[in-house]
């Protein structure tokens, strides 16, 4: 059975409980395959990037008649940090953060869970149209920088993937959803994902970078944290709150030249 987020926002717990830890979240129109049910939290496995967690039943609709992978193709999404949809039917206004899947989207129009809305056209983005429109390689990664800075200031929650709060993962999810792109939730699970780059000297605007905290321990092995390359130094990320640092072979600087994090690996997921 597969069920679908009918809130801007969910949060997706790692136990059955409201004072449990957020692992992740749900966006409005977010679907997700059913594991196990309690009288008030559901057990869910999310369709796009297999995260799974609880969550509370009445935030949730079933979707009887849905496809999975239909949902999975690459589809319209918000492409600003906030925009709002309005029911056809109804008048009500749903806010709709970056990243949020829009299907069936024609002409400023999309339906979910047989709902019809509207929203301004000029808050979404084709990502089918733009990774196969004719624009050159350097204006596509351009796009991904721009959409990337467009969180600027965001701050730093705990498995949050919206523009009112995320973490390093999640903000780096959303910006390469808006280019049809899924990306899997944390950033050891991201840097399984994309091709390697041999060295920050061949790194492109666009490119993740990830991170351990080996500067401060050095037993430190577990990839800790990612964020996104803007040029070869400077990257963009979701630390305290998203923004920008200077970047070397070793890995992040303050503006003291302080190392905050130990530079692992780069990858490439736009070719």
């Amino acid at each position: 059975m597969f069920i679908v987020n009918r809130y801007t926002v969910t949060p997706v717990r790692k136990e059955p409980s409201e004072g449990s830890e957020q692992l992740t979240q749900l966006l409005f129109g977010e679907v997700c395959e059913l594991l196990d049910r309690l009288p008030r939290w559901t057990k869910i496995r999310s369709i796009v990037d297999g995260q799974e967690g609880w969550v509370d039943f009445k935030m949730l609709s079933p979707a009887y008649d849905l496809s999975p992978v239909i949902y999975n193709l690459p589809t319209t999404v918000v492409a600003v940090p906030m925009a709002v949809a309005t029911a056809m039917e109804t008048g009500e206004e749903l806010m709709l953060t970056l990243g949020t899947r829009l299907p069936n989207y024609v002409h400023g129009t999309f339906e979910v869970l047989g709902k019809q809305y509207l929203i301004d056209p000029v808050c979404v983005n084709n990502a089918t149209q733009l990774l196969n429109s004719d624009l050159s390689r350097a204006e596509l990664l351009n796009n991904v920088s721009a959409i990337a800075q467009t969180l600027l200031n965001t701050p730093y929650l705990w498995g949050g993937k919206n523009a009112m709060g995320m973490d390093c993962s999640g903000f780096t999810q959303v910006v390469y959803s808006v280019f049809g792109i899924n990306l899997l939730r944390n950033a050891r699970e991201q840097i399984s994902q994309g091709i390697a780059v041999a060295s920050l000297v061949e790194a492109q605007p666009g490119d993740l970078a990830f991170f351990d905290h080996a500067d401060r321990d050095p037993e430190a092995t577990n990839i800790s944290h990612v964020g996104l390359l803007l040029d070869n130094k400077t990257i963009i990320h979701c630390s305290g709150c998203v923004h920008v640092d200077d970047i070397d072979a070793m890995g992040i600087h303050l503006s003291n030249g302080e190392l905050t994090h130990h530079l692992v690996q780069i990858k490439r997921y736009l070719q």
